[in-house]
């Protein structure tokens, strides 16, 4: 009975939360986590309180998780990459009529105000405004403003000269300026439009600069009378003006066109793309041959110290990897760093490693050498461990020396086991954004480029800079790219997976 309440009485706070939470969720309109966090609910309180869902207890906080974490994300992204979301885009479209409709302008032939300012204890304003025009007096309250007759009790003299009102003591000229920054935003309804502050002398009439007309989705100008509809995500003339600023819209697949065919995008996306590919095979090739090769080493029985050498040779994996990154970034500065002083010494010449595009790459390269190798030589010296040592003795009774034995033993035992980790290898030094970002920052800048592309920049570090660069937001590009380096790693996965079920076979042949 203690189980069955407790088990109630946390259902029921979970689900007041759950609850208190779509209620949140609802106002901000993120219809994506309404939907998984409702469905999570219903199948928690179905799981909890039926037993034939007994089983689903134990999946749905995983479920849950997984949908929030991994599925939701998946499906904005992929939202986001057939949008033109980005910097002058950033509003939604009732956004921007709301802001465009609250701006003004002020008629030729407007109405002024002469004005006093009072204010009470708590420091709040009211503003008593008389027309120049007509010499009618308002009071405001609030952002209204009602007509006062001059002689109305509300309205305080001494000696013919209004000194308060309803309450508040009116401010003298000095007291304005010091309180103008206050001032100078209060605004009241009034006719068809507002009385604002215009100067210390005066209120004015401004009138809406534009008007939003629903039924034919139009915003008009009401100072020009020039009529915007809206196009490819802007208020646009039919002359071609726009207003901005730009709403967030659907543009299909438009990102991706121009990922391929505009020469501005294209032309640096392609040298990243490719850079991205090569980066990826020498890292993994790079680290697997000297990971490889001291593996050897370290694997033969007679070679003294050889545990010493092992745990020496594992400590770059040992250290935090942007540790690393940080140091060898000193290490490779151009004007201070131990490298060129060296260089200098020895050759007489230094090295620009950051500021030219060839010698950035090979500082990454050797970087990444530097602390992927003792991954490669811990995962080798693990797969040559396990290969019967009967068949290199079988090879040296045929007569096969050490390259034949290395050539037709070793390496392809190896593959079976190391292939599937070279091949995450590559999809994760694909993905590397830690060395690129913190050793280059993806620099140096391309020439000419119109995005913010770099020549050691990857498609994960340019996807960033898209997105998150001084140049100006881009999401619907990062997010197409960001999907299209999904597709590559996942059919890497997917290779991955398949090359692994083929050794398996292999394996059992042997």
């Amino acid at each position: 009975m203690l189980l069955i309440i407790l088990k109630i009485l946390v259902l029921g706070i979970l689900n007041a939360l759950g609850i208190w939470a779509s209620v949140g969720i609802y106002s901000v309109k993120g219809w994506g986590v309404l939907f998984v966090l409702i469905v999570g609910l219903v199948g928690l309180n179905v799981a909890v309180m039926s037993k034939r869902a007994y089983p689903l207890r134990y999946l749905l906080p995983g479920l849950i998780l997984f949908g929030l974490m991994v599925v939701y994300p998946i499906i904005y992204n992929i939202n986001i990459a057939f949008m033109n979301y980005g910097t002058g885009n950033i509003l939604s479209k009732s956004q921007v009529i709301e802001q465009l409709t609250n701006k003004y302008f002020q008629p030729k032939e407007t109405e002024r105000f002469s004005y006093i300012i009072f204010e009470d204890n708590m420091g709040n304003f009211r503003v008593l405004l008389t027309s120049k025009k007509d010499g009618k007096m308002y009071v405001s309250s609030n952002s209204e403003l009602t007509q006062v007759n001059p002689h109305d009790p509300m309205i305080k003299y001494e000696g013919g000269k209004i000194v308060g009102l309803d309450g508040y003591k009116r401010l003298n000229k000095i007291q304005v300026i010091q309180n103008l920054d206050r001032i100078q935003n209060l605004s009241f309804k009034y006719k068809d439009g507002v009385v604002k502050f215009y100067s210390v002398g005066e209120f004015r009439l401004f009138k809406p600069l534009f008007v939003y007309d629903e039924k034919r989705d139009l915003l008009i100008n009401l100072e020009t009378g020039k009529i915007y509809k809206p196009m490819n995500g802007y208020f646009t003339s039919d002359d071609g003006e726009k207003l901005l600023p730009g709403f967030r819209t659907y543009v299909g697949f438009k990102n991706f066109v121009d990922i391929i065919k505009n020469p501005q995008i294209s032309g640096p996306f392609l040298r990243v793309f490719t850079w991205t590919f090569i980066w990826s095979a020498l890292s993994v090739f790079m680290t697997f041959a000297l990971g490889l090769t001291l593996a050897i080493i370290l694997n033969d029985r007679t070679l003294k110290f050889r545990y010493l050498y092992r745990t020496l040779l594992i400590l770059p994996y040992a250290i935090p990897g942007y540790i690393s990154v940080l140091i060898w970034r000193g290490l490779f500065n151009t004007n201070f760093g131990i490298v060129n002083e060296i260089l200098q010494k020895l050759f007489g010449a230094k090295v620009g490693w950051f500021q030219d595009p060839f010698w950035a790459k090979v500082a990454l390269l050797t970087v990444n050498l530097w602390l992927g190798f003792p991954y490669m030589m811990l995962i080798s010296l693990g797969a040559l461990q396990s290969i019967p040592p009967e068949l290199y003795e079988a090879a040296r009774v045929d007569g096969a020396n050490s390259w034949q034995r290395f050539h037709s033993i070793t390496f392809p035992l190896l593959m079976i086991s190391l292939a599937p980790l070279l091949i995450g290898s590559f999809a994760f030094n694909f993905n590397n954004f830690t060395v690129i970002y913190l050793l280059t920052g993806g620099g140096p800048p391309i020439p000419g480029s119109q995005t913010p592309a770099g020549a050691t920049d990857i498609l994960i570090s340019y996807t960033y800079k898209l997105a998150f660069g001084k140049a100006g937001a881009q999401y619907g590009y990062a997010s197409a790219i960001s999907f299209i380096i999904f597709m590559i790693i996942g059919s890497m996965s997917a290779l991955s997976f398949h090359l692994t079920r083929r050794l398996e076979k292999m394996s059992e042949s042997l």
